[in-house]
């Protein structure tokens, strides 16, 4: 592996760090603090924010600020409001939703664009280094998921005074940690394109030029599906530590591993990403965006079916397989997306684009993903008394969420068509045309 990858793969550690320090614990904490019918709105204000900010950074990073810059400064700010979440959290007896929501909210508002960021900060070095992006960016990005693990696991199994960071604000200190270090490594990344000069139209002007995307049937399509696709994204990370550590207060699973390790048994989910991200550029090639994107649907409907019907007892195994399928659905809608995105796109507007598709998937659909889960875990889970009750209203939801699915995969078979790919062209001809698809990614 040369310095530029080891370097990115750096990078993808620490920015995922970040999140894996809280993403999966934070409902334990606030049920904890008695904010378990809160937690949808924590998990809603990532979407939320989504909506707008990866967007609007995309631009500034596309047309004033470097992407690397612009993702050190990013994490400069998430890091400090994240440390800030914590300090209130450890000096008040009590925490209250509406200091501790809005220092999250800031910080979560700053980290999610960073996600477009990073890929763009990478896709830019490895096209400097001549290196193919659909061959050389997923193992590096696998990088990132390690760091999400580890991450994950050291809020786990790390204990002050006998109790896990994951039950505590301590990981909220742990991510403001990650995000100040990347804040100043961001800064050694190679050097990534503006466009400050002279516009030809107000959209260029103001940076939206990635938005013409959706004038191509293929590409809204795509984008529309994947808004629907957005809204599966949050839903287990929302809410499957909860309803997992959930089984302990019901008798016959009070003392079975997973319902009292919930975090780690989670984080095979993320051990699974790393073996999918290794297989995706062989399965772009072979079988196209649209056959990768169908997997990715498929697997996230056995992803909820399997929660639906498993138990941390005798069908741990059910759990063990959601894990193990969760690689799959993550791995090749995100990640795959991301870099079709990428080869739809010219180098001017490849943040702006990828803040384009972030806020599709991680804005629009997981905030209707969250909004709409904490809807349905409200109503038949925790409406209910804790115990057997809430663990049979989790079966329902779960199986509510694999249904829609399983909707949208089959309408996406039926209405997107991947099948008019551009002549690769010549390397003047992409120079004098360098916003031509490339069409590396489409089956031949």
């Amino acid at each position: 592996m040369n310095t530029i990858k080891i370097k990115l793969s750096a990078l993808n550690f620490l920015n995922f760090a970040v999140w894996g320090s809280y993403l999966i614990s934070l409902g334990i904490y606030l049920s904890s603090i008695g904010m378990a019918q809160d937690i949808y709105w924590f998990y809603t204000v990532q979407g939320l924010v989504s909506i707008i900010m990866p967007a609007l950074i995309g631009i500034v990073a596309d047309r004033w600020i470097q992407a690397q810059r612009m993702l050190s400064l990013c994490h400069l700010i998430a890091g400090l409001a994240m440390g800030a979440a914590g300090l209130y959290c450890a000096t008040t007896a009590q925490p209250l939703f509406g200091p501790l929501f809005t220092l999250y909210t800031i910080s979560v508002a700053f980290y999610m664009p960073t996600i477009g960021l990073a890929n763009s900060v990478a896709y830019n070095a490895l096209s400097k280094a001549g290196l193919d992006t659909v061959k050389h960016f997923p193992p590096i990005r696998v990088w990132g998921t390690v760091g999400f693990i580890v991450a994950m696991l050291l809020v786990n199994f790390v204990r002050i005074d006998g109790v896990q960071l994951a039950d505590t604000y301590s990981q909220f200190f742990a991510s403001a940690i990650f995000s100040l270090i990347l804040a100043a490594y961001a800064l050694t990344m190679p050097s990534c394109p503006t466009s400050r000069g002279n516009s030809a139209s107000l959209a260029d002007a103001l940076g939206l030029k990635a938005f013409s995307l959706f004038r191509t049937r293929r590409m809204a399509v795509f984008f529309i599906f994947s808004m629907f696709l957005g809204v599966s994204l949050q839903i287990t990370n929302s809410y499957g530590s909860s309803f997992i550590s959930g089984f302990a207060s019901v008798a016959e699973y009070a003392e079975a591993w997973g319902a009292r390790n919930a975090t780690a048994l989670i984080s095979l989910s993320q051990v699974s990403e790393t073996l999918c991200i290794l297989l995706i550029p062989y399965f772009l090639k072979r079988f196209g965006i649209k056959g990768v994107m169908l997997i990715a649907m498929f697997a996230w409907v056995l992803r909820f079916g399997f929660f639906g019907i498993g138990n941390p007892g005798s069908g741990v195994w059910l759990f063990i397989l959601s894990m193990i399928v969760y690689g799959v659905a993550f791995d090749f809608f995100n990640i795959s997306g991301s870099l079709y995105v990428d080869k739809q796109t010219s180098p001017e507007m490849r943040s702006s684009a990828q803040g384009l598709f972030m806020l599709m998937t991680n804005g629009i659909g997981a905030t209707i993903g969250t909004l709409g889960a904490g809807a349905v875990a409200n109503h038949l889970v925790f409406s209910r008394p804790a115990g057997i009750e809430q663990v049979e209203g989790w079966h329902t939801a779960w199986l509510i969420f694999a249904a829609y699915a399983l909707i949208v995969a089959v309408m996406f078979w039926i209405v997107f068509r991947d099948d008019t790919p551009s002549p690769k062209l010549s390397e003047e001809q992409a120079e004098s045309a360098p916003a031509a698809p490339e069409g590396m990614i489409s089956p031949e």
